[in-house]
């Protein structure tokens, strides 16, 4: 099989698949491919957001310390391969088209998802690699989402939750946390992000008390008196200054920080050097990714309204900062673009809107004509919007904000 062959295999599959009501489907086609989950290691996150930068934290921590860490990540940024990375490589294009093979010789006519496929295709790659131990995302949920086939984890951790896939999960934060809480297994731990309702908190300690699940308690995380775009904070005394941007990811590494704390009470031997430098010097793409230059770009595919929050807290420190705000925008239909759009539209100096990045964006006039009615708007192509947008950035001491849809921030990154 080739790499055509290949990626016409795997995209012969949905993204949703069938509906589901249970794991079935999953657990056979794990077994149809020999289960090489069960001899896997797990560190397993669940959220709906934070998920990425968490999981980058922990698996950096840990290839820090010398171990083969195998990441899984939902969705991919650049490019398919992005998602399946043993440290810092992505699977090699010899391994997917062999192990797709493999699969595909194996699967029978159900109605499997693309993301099943996926994970098939991960597990196997993990196991013939040897890793140590996976840091491993769900994609959708935690209860029926595929990747929950694992046995129990070393640990499961569950970021912070809010509104999303509100068709599939819930129209409350608390029907939601309860699909999320569903990664939580007997005999396992579970670490919850310390940026959830007391509701959620709740659920979360009464479902690992029902199963038998260690909750790991969280250290507090204080803010460091010079704030500033980077948020520094201090942890049992340690100054730490992350390499992301936003306020929220204190949050995310005190929780990753009890994570590599916690495995190393369980014989990881991941030294607090290594989880400082991890802290310190890890990024994610298209997560409120500062790319300094002239101008400064940010990107970001916070395409739910908690993720536009925390990019608009970013845009409101800038302003105060005396920074004119040039944003490049695009949403899908299946979001809430509406309160997105007003949210980033009235912090922003002038707003362009794009679509043409997915099948199902919102058109651009559409987003243009919301966002008029707080700033000056137009709309035209990806290219030209960004362009325009990072011209007036420069001539104003400004920033070009390219955000909405993770697909439209993709396009941009891999236009670059």
């Amino acid at each position: 099989m080739n790499i055509e062959e290949c990626m016409s295999f795997i995209n012969s599959y949905t993204k949703s698949g069938g509906r589901i009501t249970d794991l079935s489907r999953a657990r056979e086609l794990m077994k149809r491919v020999g289960d090489p989950q069960e001899r896997l290691k797990f560190v397993h996150i669940a959220g709906t957001n934070g998920k990425g930068s968490t999981l980058e934290y922990i698996g950096r921590a840990l290839q820090l310390a010398g171990y083969k860490t195998g990441k899984f990540t939902s969705p991919f940024v650049l490019r398919y391969t992005d998602r399946i990375r043993i440290n810092d490589d992505e699977i090699d294009e010899k391994s997917l088209c062999d192990i797709a093979e493999f699969v595909k010789e194996r699967v029978d006519d159900k109605a499997y998802s693309q993301f099943e496929i996926t994970m098939a295709i991960a597990m196997l790659w993990f196991e013939r690699e040897n890793c140590d131990i996976v840091v491993l995302e769900t994609g959708i949920g935690g209860t029926l989402d595929s990747t929950n086939v694992i046995p129990p984890p070393l640990l499961s951790v569950i970021t912070s939750i809010s509104l999303d896939h509100t068709a599939l999960l819930g129209d409350t934060v608390e029907e939601i946390a309860s699909h999320k809480a569903g990664i939580i297994k007997s005999g396992s731990a579970v670490i919850l992000s310390d940026d959830n309702p007391d509701s959620v908190k709740e659920l979360v300690r009464e479902t690992a008390e029902r199963v038998g699940a260690e909750l790991v308690p969280l250290e507090p995380v204080i803010p460091a008196a010079d704030g500033g775009l980077f948020s520094p904070f201090i942890y049992r005394g340690v100054k730490l200054s992350p390499a992301m941007a936003g306020i929220h990811q204190k949050y995310n590494a005190q929780t990753a920080i009890t994570a590599c704390l916690y495995l190393r009470s369980k014989g990881f031997e991941v030294s607090d050097g290594a989880i400082i430098e991890a802290v310190e010097t890890t990024q994610v793409k298209a997560r409120v990714q500062y790319i300094d230059g002239e101008p400064p770009v940010i990107v970001d595919g916070g395409h739910n309204p908690s993720g536009v929050n925390m990019l608009s807290l970013m845009l409101m420190y800038l302003s105060t900062r005396g920074k004119k705000i040039y944003t490049v925008m695009g949403m899908v239909d299946s979001k809430d673009y509406v309160d997105c759009v007003k949210t980033i539209s009235g912090l922003s100096d002038k707003l362009f809107a794009v679509d043409g990045f997915a099948p199902n964006a919102v058109s651009a006039e559409t987003i243009a004509d919301i966002a008029s009615f707080r700033t000056e708007a137009e709309f035209g192509t990806l290219a030209e919007c960004a362009e325009k947008a990072k011209a007036l950035a420069r001539e104003n001491n400004g920033v070009a904000v390219i955000c909405g849809s993770l697909y439209l921030a993709s396009e941009y990154l891999n236009s670059r």
